[in-house]
């Protein structure tokens, strides 16, 4: 995982620990975000047991908690 991305993640996980989704719509934020590709994205997301939604054109994007995806991960281990 990039580096620059481990803040990111430690605050998509604290607020999904609490809420049932998370906005990313920080600048510096949303540049690291937009540096990944769709599927990058996605992957990124599903390693997490997370859900990503592009909102508003890529001005905002939706992390939320995916159990599916979450099942899945915890089925592979």
């Amino acid at each position: 995982m990039n580096e620059q991305l481990r803040p990111l993640v430690e605050k998509i996980s604290a607020r999904l620990a609490v809420k049932p989704e998370i906005f990313i719509i920080h600048p510096a934020e949303l540049r690291l975000v937009h540096s990944m590709t769709d599927a990058q994205l996605r992957e990124f997301a599903a390693e997490h047991g997370w859900g990503v939604v592009r909102r508003l054109g890529g001005r905002q994007i939706e992390f939320y908690n995916d159990a599916g995806v979450r099942l899945a991960n915890e089925s592979e281990i």
